[in-house]
């Protein structure tokens, strides 16, 4: 896309972008600057870049490149909607050489099943059959053990 560039080098994430979105995002507020930075660091992750080097999307997969692949942390900063951004990321993520003949990619959206639909995600199927441990207020929470 004209304008724009995707990167998988970590290296060229802009952690101070990556995490005012994600620490206001209704998905992971308040995590702490450590533990982004561990998740981040421990994931395949894709940095959406304007041609000047100014970051405005970003996403990352936990994965072992081999059978299961979760992705998290999806965005598009605002301002740079509508653009057909969120599509060319979802084709760069699924087309990635790493991430082929996988068994299983799975996501969790509140509003954008649409979206992913198209790069075909579609709801779990026997969802009775998956188990989680869930703390969705962890990062909330003023007791727990931070490294």
């Amino acid at each position: 896309m004209k304008g724009y560039k995707i990167s998988t080098k970590q290296d060229d994430m802009n952690f101070e972008v990556i995490y005012q979105f994600i620490s206001q995002s209704y998905w992971a507020a308040g995590i702490p600057r450590v533990t982004l930075i561990k998740a981040i660091s421990n994931s395949l992750c894709f940095g959406f870049f304007k041609n000047d080097g100014k970051q405005v999307g970003f996403a990352r997969l936990i994965t072992d490149k081999a059978t299961f692949a979760y992705l998290a942390d999806v965005f598009i900063i605002e301002g740079q909607s509508g653009k057909g951004l969120s599509k060319w990321l979802l084709e760069t993520i699924v087309s990635h050489p790493d991430l082929q003949g996988l068994r299983r990619i799975v996501l969790a959206t509140r509003d954008a099943h649409g979206l992913y639909a198209q790069y075909g995600f579609k709801a779990i199927e026997n969802p009775e059959i998956l188990m989680q441990i869930w703390q969705p207020d962890i990062y909330r929470e003023k007791n727990i053990l931070r490294r």
